[in-house]
């Protein structure tokens, strides 16, 4: 799919792809968008003063959590929104969904929503799994007949087995989701909304969640959902929307906005850094070094790691990097012992957990290493062939044996990683290889 399909309609603090974008016909429209909620200042006497009085103001707060929204999602496209946690994301879309009514401001679509939402909405506590099924396909408009022909492959999808015949609310969070999400991808949805709680199925799960979000996607289905990964806002949106306190910040690309986002985030975050160095006095060293809140291991403390830093192809000290630039990792060290055979390693992981990889000095064809003074040693990436998301680095000085550790410092770097130029490839590490293609057979 293209994705040059996506369009807006700007609020006042929007920005907007470019105009000459191809326009598709729009499956939902946000227009002029404001979700207000009453925060009351003690529940507990909300009711009795609704009742005995009424000659004074009930005491509440008004709190906007959506305003001004305007945005319009091409039909048949994927659409993601992004943002911190209370930006809105959630709220609006519910408003998409027709669980919320916005108290400014009009929305439209075309097509049946289908909405996989909070844990166990739409599911009555009492009924069983199958019972359940039956009620949100009636309450989606469709008939018996036709639940009837999906209900097996519902049943299947889920994975429930004989759980399907008990009451729901004996489920797990997982059991909820998964038939919540077999439900809403089953039965002949035209316009699907997903927040971000397919994370609370296990991995098999997920990975099925997703092949069949693809399959959606080439029948056409328009695809809207929140989440907090830009690595999957990449590979599946066509489009996206960042949220700020409510408002629409940029619309674009997938790319564009994850971009945009990712840039605030981290520049934010090394703000952050700089802030706490400063408060410590400088003790994490100059401005760059990898922020850790990682397990420190001494072991028997001849050699031990003091810090990591990123270092870009310019030489500055970053905490961020781009997928296809080089990169180096600078391990600095201290001897406190004189010490003749040293060995350095790294561990790199991602944030799911899976680590992705561990060289060390030895098996990169160095050997031991004397280490009388302190110092430090460069792994250089060219490129850095990892995917977007966030990274830990762990880093260890052991004896030449590779059994007695001298230090050992768990997620002793933190490094995000940025989209590069071209596209991305699925997974957590692009591969460098290259295709070689047969000859077009000749006319």
């Amino acid at each position: 799919m293209s994705s040059d399909i996506v369009s807006a309609i700007p609020g006042p603090d929007a920005v907007t792809a470019p105009a000459d974008r191809e326009v598709a016909e729009p499956a939902v429209v946000v227009t002029g968008v404001g979700k207000r909620f009453r925060l009351f200042a003690d529940r507990r006497t909300n009711l009795k003063e609704m009742f005995t009085q009424r000659r004074r103001k009930t005491r509440y707060e008004e709190f906007w959590a959506v305003q001004d929204v305007s945005l319009s999602i091409p039909k048949g496209s994927t659409f993601g929104l992004v943002g911190h946690n209370g930006s809105g994301k959630s709220t609006l879309l519910k408003l998409i969904a027709g669980i919320h009514r916005p108290t400014t401001g009009t929305i439209t679509s075309v097509g049946r929503i289908s909405a996989l939402l909070e844990l166990g909405a739409g599911f009555h506590p009492e009924l069983s799994g199958r019972d359940n099924i039956y009620l949100n396909g009636a309450i989606l408009g469709l008939s018996r007949k036709r639940i009837d022909s999906a209900i097996d492959e519902i049943i299947e999808f889920s994975g429930l087995g004989h759980f399907i015949d008990v009451p729901v609310k004996v489920y797990s969070s997982g059991m909820y989701v998964r038939l919540g999400f077999a439900i809403a991808v089953t039965l002949d949805p035209e316009i699907l909304v997903i927040d971000e709680i397919i994370a609370v199925g296990d991995e098999e799960f997920q990975r099925r969640c997703f092949d069949y979000l693809h399959r959606l996607r080439k029948r056409g289905v328009t695809i809207i959902f929140v989440t907090h990964s830009m690595g999957l806002v990449q590979q599946l949106c066509d489009g996206a929307a960042w949220l700020e306190n409510g408002r629409v910040k940029i619309v674009g690309t997938a790319d564009e906005v994850v971009n945009a986002y990712l840039d605030t985030v981290n520049a934010a975050e090394a703000e952050r850094l700089e802030e706490e160095r400063a408060e410590q006095g400088g003790a994490d060293g100059e401005s760059g070094t990898a922020s850790s809140s990682g397990v420190h291991d001494r072991g028997s403390g001849e050699v031990t790691i003091d810090r990591l830093e990123f270092i870009d192809r310019l030489g500055q000290t970053r905490t961020t990097a781009i997928t296809g630039d080089p990169l180096t990792v600078r391990v600095h060290y201290k001897a406190h012992t004189p010490t003749d055979e040293v060995v350095f390693g790294l561990s790199l992981r991602h944030e799911s957990g899976p680590e992705i990889a561990g060289p060390n000095t030895r098996t990169s064809g160095h050997g031991p290493t004397a280490v009388h003074a302190d110092g430090h040693v460069d792994y250089v990436l060219e490129p850095l062939t990892v995917n977007p998301g966030k990274y830990y680095l762990s880093a260890a000085a052991v004896d030449a044996s590779m059994l007695h550790v001298y230090d050992y410092w768990y997620d002793a770097g933190e490094l995000t990683v940025q989209p590069g130029h071209g596209q991305t490839q699925g997974g957590l590490v692009v591969l460098p290889g290259s295709w070689n293609l047969p000859a077009a057979d000749p006319a």
